[in-house]
Order: structure tokens, then sequence, then C-alpha cells
């Protein structure tokens, strides 16, 4: 019992160590919130409108890492484990748990009660099938973290889940909670034919959850959800429902939400963010946590795995280190961002502050030195725009040096602009393609069909959880948003192993900064910039949870 107190309370460490980064004087607002706005008491009754930029195509949040589908589908599910305000794991489905064997076991015992949606008990059954069925096949967090720690899953009784481990392994906690691996019922899932897909699984867009709102109808418009009443926590959710209304220009979003039209948006665009807070009719947070995540860094991809026939622009280091030397990230950050969140100065994110590293020799911007690494690499100014190939390995000389860009519509397309007139000064023709999710994650992962690509990798409160999948070269894979580089590295896949292994964050550390000395000098990516998103929303609402992207109107109230 002693050694089982230890490891949880090593565990502990681990979760606060990865939750407790400040960044107030980086990315934060003066009027920043942290966690629920408790400001006034609860009233019971009414319904909100939340903007989301898109048809998320599916609801199921089990199946993808996508923000999009995330952000439409998690008021309707649950994970076993939740986060509370000091950055510790609080019950959710899992009433409690222990750690065993120095953390190669974990022994949860499921709150009981708990109905899904349509009336039917949940059971340990559920969580069994919703991991060996969706979260380690499908979501590229999961797949990447626990798949490579090899779990497996036994459930003894329908009240009791236990995980174990070949290995030690420190972080599970960290990723049960809704976003990371929310819990889908067995008896609606389990006779799809194909998990991932609407035609396979003609239930993914007709969800059956335990969470605080069920669907009442769902048209390429809007997503209608109505109160869970027999949600498991007393008197939640305060609201009779809240709408999800497609409105895909984020200036138009702002503009319904000052007509008091809508109540809440996600992000607030850059250059309207201080007449935002000005308005005393709408309250503000900044937080790290975007749709589908935390800790988020938006990152340039380099295909540096093209299939036959596609040029491999960026096999070179060299190439990677001039596009690197050609981007000015400050600039860039500045114009897109207007000072929400700030520059990335290590491949992790730096909300992860035991693993973050500092001092790291990150590539500056310096378009000379750019220019003497392309000449260096075979890509020749012969005028006329785009350079040359001229005895570059594996790539017909003649050849033009114009790549594409692919990335989804609002932030990453003006990123793209940004850097498509700055690699335009040094001899690279870049074209940038906006794309919808299915297209992007078409390209970019299932046929590698690009040249560069950018997405918003969220890391999570630790490493494992959303950093490992960019990496490793295990997870070069179909499925979207994991490694889009391609990038190989065996010394990089043993330093994650090992990471993941040791149960105290302060010996991971260095494990850590090993890990990421390597990828400063291999540079499968441009780590541009670590997001913080301003939410906005109607003052007269209080309780969302603005560090809880899953849940954040799981507590809301409105006095209208």
């Amino acid at each position: 019992m002693k050694k089982r107190l230890i490891v949880a309370a090593l565990a502990l460490s681990l979760v606060a160590s990865a939750c407790g980064g400040d960044d107030d004087d980086n990315n934060a607002a003066p009027d920043a919130q942290s966690g629920p706005t408790t400001t006034a008491a609860p009233v019971r009754g009414g319904t909100i409108v939340v903007a989301i930029s898109s048809d998320p195509g599916s609801l199921n949040p089990a199946v993808t890492s996508n923000g999009g589908v995330h952000t439409a589908s998690e008021m309707m599910f649950n994970g076993l484990v939740g986060w509370g305000a000091d950055g510790k794991p609080t019950p959710e489905l899992a009433e409690s748990w222990t750690i065993e064997g120095n953390g190669t076991a974990y022994n949860f015992k499921l709150r009981p009660g708990v109905k899904w949606h349509d009336g039917r008990d949940f059971t340990s059954d559920d969580v069994k099938f919703s991991f060996e069925r969706a979260l380690l096949r499908l979501h590229s967090r999961t797949q990447a973290s626990l798949g490579s720690a090899q779990v497996a899953l036994e459930t003894p009784n329908p009240t009791t889940v236990i995980f174990r481990f070949p290995n030690p392994y420190a972080p599970l906690l960290q990723q049960l909670n809704v976003t990371e691996a929310p819990i889908i019922p067995k008896h609606i899932y389990e006779g799809c034919t194909d998990l991932a897909t609407v035609a396979g699984c003609p239930a993914n867009k007709t969800p059956v959850g335990t969470g605080p709102f069920k669907l009442e109808s769902y048209t390429v418009q809007e997503i209608k959800m109505v109160r869970n009443p027999t949600y498991f926590r007393a008197g939640q959710p305060y609201l009779d429902g809240m709408t999800q209304r497609v409105i895909p220009d984020p200036g138009t979003q702002l503009l319904a939400l000052e007509n008091r039209e809508i109540d809440w948006v996600g992000s607030v665009p850059g250059p309207d963010i201080e007449r935002v807070k000005a308005n005393r009719a709408l309250g503000t947070a900044t937080s790290p946590r975007g749709s589908g995540g935390g800790n988020c860094t938006t990152t340039m991809i380099f295909n540096m795995k093209p299939p036959e026939g596609r040029t491999p622009f960026f096999a070179d280091l060299r190439t990677r280190q001039a596009v690197w030397h050609a981007i000015n990230r400050e600039q860039a950050f500045r114009t897109v961002s207007f000072g929400q969140g700030k520059v990335s100065a290590a491949p992790i994110n730096s909300g992860i502050t035991f693993a973050t590293a500092t001092g790291l020799n990150l590539p500056t911007f310096d378009a000379n030195r750019s220019k003497t690494l392309l000449d260096q690499a075979g890509w020749k100014d012969e005028g006329g725009g785009a350079r040359t190939a001229r005895g570059v390995a594996n790539v017909p000389d003649g050849t033009r040096f114009e790549i594409d860009w692919h990335g989804f519509a609002g932030d990453q397309t003006t990123y793209g602009e940004q850097i498509r007139s700055q690699l335009t000064a040094v001899g690279i023709t870049l074209q940038v393609k906006t794309e919808d999710n299915a297209t992007f994650s078409r390209n970019v992962f299932a046929q590698r069909q690009f040249d560069t690509g950018v997405a918003s990798y969220c890391n999570g409160d630790d490493p494992e959880i959303g950093f490992r999948r960019q990496v490793d070269s295990r997870q070069i894979s179909t499925t979207a948003f994991s490694n889009g580089a391609g990038y190989s590295n065996p010394d990089v896949d043993r330093l994650l192993d090992t990471a993941s292994r040791e149960p105290d964050p302060a010996k991971r550390t260095p494990i850590y900064r090993q890990l990421q000395e390597q990828l400063v000098r291999d540079l499968p990516y441009v780590w541009l910039t670590e997001s913080a998103g301003l939410r906005a929303f109607n003052a007269s609402c209080t309780g969302f949870n603005h560090e809880n992207t899953g849940l954040f109107a799981e507590a809301a109230s409105c006095k209208k």
C-alpha cells in the first residue's frame, strides 16, 4: 500500500507540473479568467447559442482528434477522469482509482448508476470497447501514446476497469478526459463496419452519450442539444439546451455576438480584440486551450517522405534550414495573432513546464543565410522567380522550387500568406491551398500529396498526449494529425519510450531536453506559435469553464 500511495503521489506531482505553466507575461490578457466563471448564482433554464466555424460532418469524438468534431460533440460525452482548476484529476465516469505496480496497473472504480442518453446502463464493457475499437485505432493522440505504451484493458466486473502496461507508465490520468478519451456506448457502435466514417457508422451523426446534453437535431447549419435530465452531476446542467450554429467567418461570428444573436465565440479575430475587451456587454477570457485540446502549437509540416512521383523538396536538411531562416516568425505572429500566444521557443509547448526546453539553438530569421543554404543544396537562383534544381539529389535538373501549403480557413491561411511572401524573397514559390478537414486529412496524412502543411498540434498536459505523435516514427500513418512530416529517428523513438516510463517528472525533464536538441538538429517541422485564444461571451452568462474545451458549458447559466 505504501508503494501504491507513493506512485499515486508521483503521478499527481506530474499532473501539477504539466498543468502549472503560467504564460501571463506572454499570452494572457489582463482580464483573463481561469476555470469556471462563478460570479453569480446559477439560473436554471434557457438556451445558449454557440458559434462554430463549419459543419463537423461527424459527432463522434472518439474516432478523431479534429478540433471541429470535438467542439461540436464533447458536451454529449464524458471521460473517465476530469480536471479541476488546480490541475489535478477529478472523478468523472470513474469515481475513484488506485495506481499499482510502480505505474504498471491503474484500477478504476466506475461511477454507479450512470445512464446513456437512451436509458441503457453504462458499464466497463463500454470503456473497453471505446479504447480497443475506437481510441487506440483512430484517435491520433491516444493511438500514439497509449498504443505505443502497449496498454491492455481488463474488465473483471461491470464497474471495474484495469489498465495494464508492460512497463511503468506515468501520464495515464492526463489522457482520460473527454477530449483525450471520450467514452462511447458499445451497444450503439459495435455494429458499425467503419467507425471512422458516417457511411460505415451512421451513429456518428446520431450520437448517444452520457454527457450533460443530448442530441435533439443535426443539420449542416446547426446542432441542437437539450438538457440530459439524468446527468450524474446532480442539478446540472442548468441550461435547458444549447445550439451550435455554423458561422464560417470569424468576423460574422463576432458581429452576431455583439448583436446578441449568439452567446459565445471560441476565438476573437486579432484586429477586434481591443474593441471586444472594451464592450461591457461582453465577457472575455484568454486560454491556451483550443477546440480539441490544450497547449496547442501552430506548426508548419515538411513532407520528408513524399510518395513516389512527388518531388522530395525537403529530404535535404539544408533545405529545411533554409526555410526556417527565410521565415520571420515574430513578424508573422504579430500580423496574424495580434499578441495572443507567443512565438514558439521549443518543439514542446511551454505550457508543459517540466518538459519544454529553453536556450535551444533554433534557426533565426536571416534571409541571406537562407539563400546561401539553398545554393549549397543545389537550388540555384537563375532569375525569373523560383529557384531551379541543379544537382539536387533525387530531383531532376530544371525542377522549379514551387511548393504548396495546405491549411484550414482563418489563421492558418493567413499564416500561409505571410510565409508565402517571405519565401518569395529567397526564391521559393508557395501556393496557399485552403481546405476543409476531410480534404486536408486526405492530402496531408492519408495520401501524403503535399509539400508543406500547417496544423495546430495540441500537446495536451504531457508530451505523451499530443507531442509524441508528431515525431515518433511508429506514428507515420494515414491517421489524421499523426506524424505528418514522415520523420524517423531511432534515437528520438528511444527517448520517447524512456520518458514515458519514468514516473518522476524531474527525471523526465533532461530526457525531453535531449530529445528536443535532436529535433532542432533535424528540423522536421517549423514550430511557429503557441496558441492562446480570446474567448468572448454574453456578459449575462456565467459558469463557463474556459480551461475545459469539452464540457465548457456544463455549469453555465444565463440571465436573459
